[in-house]
């Protein structure tokens, strides 16, 4: 069992707001329909979890946050205003992690304070704090392929964290990592999220993940996306993937999203 972490109040306002929200790509003379009339409140401080089976547009609705893609109707706001691009208030960390090989782990988390124009001696300090605050001060001078999966996840993780991010965007961030190495990473995250206190949407495709992590777990519906359900995670902290409680959360939440994957798999099977 992990220890017990302090974690922050959540606030009952709105951080991110998604309002029937629609996305639509034309292929030629035929249109797909990833994205229907989403409807969605994240709160400020809260750890929420997306789930649903591939295709399902779970992807697609974190880059319209991140501001890297365009809804074709339909709201997206955060601290009510809309969002119309990228912006330093939002980070996204994908599975592909983009860390530069040529650089070190500290020069790599400098990086975007580097781009930003922070000088060199307030970009170092931020840097290794944030390498401290991921277990790496040791490793500051390391370079990628000198180091484990588990420990680019914690650069790309520190990184992230200092451009001081409102909101962290994590799209199935722990998918290519050993058992092992992905439980010490949740006890990370929560840890994190509890001493910056940011609001995280964590997309995955693990419901025992998302039980472990969330405050919330939202389920998504086969495409067309759309939510079918949302789950209120009211275990204690902190959890951990084996302990039956979760287990027996996750089983629920995998009962109401099995049609959906049944479906994921005959449109696969169909188009094969």
């Amino acid at each position: 069992m992990a220890a017990l972490v302090e974690l922050p109040e959540v606030a009952t306002e709105s951080k991110i707001q998604v309002r029937a929200l629609t996305r639509e790509y034309d292929h030629g003379h035929q249109r797909t329909l990833a994205l229907d009339n989403i409807d969605l409140e994240v709160r400020r401080g809260e750890f929420l979890c997306l789930v649903g089976p591939s295709g399902c547009g779970k992807s697609t609705l974190l880059h319209m946050i991140a501001g890297l893609d365009k809804p074709t109707s339909g709201q997206l706001l955060i601290d009510g205003s809309t969002i119309d691009g990228p912006g330093p208030d939002r980070i996204l960390i994908f599975q592909e992690l983009g860390l530069f090989p040529w650089l070190n782990v500290l020069e790599n988390v400098e990086f975007g304070l580097k781009v930003r124009g922070v000088p060199r001696k307030e970009r170092r300090e931020r840097a290794r704090h944030f390498i401290q605050l991921v277990h790496l001060s040791q490793f500051e001078h390391s370079y990628v392929h000198q180091l484990s999966g588990g420990m680019k996840q914690r650069v790309s993780l520190a990184r992230a964290l200092c451009l001081d991010p409102g909101v962290l965007l994590m799209d199935e961030p722990f998918t290519a990592l050993d058992a092992q190495t992905r439980d010490l990473l949740h006890d990370e995250l929560e840890r994190i999220w509890a001493e910056t206190g940011q609001t995280i949407i964590f997309v995955t495709h693990n419901v025992r993940e998302a039980v472990r992590l969330g405050d919330r777990v939202v389920v998504m519906s086969y495409r067309p996306g759309r939510i079918k359900r949302e789950f209120a995670i009211e275990l204690g902290r902190s959890r951990s993937l084996e302990d039956p409680e979760v287990t027996l959360q996750a089983k629920e939440i995998l009962a109401e999203l099995r049609s959906e994957i049944d479906k994921a798999v005959h449109a696969e099977y169909k188009n094969a």
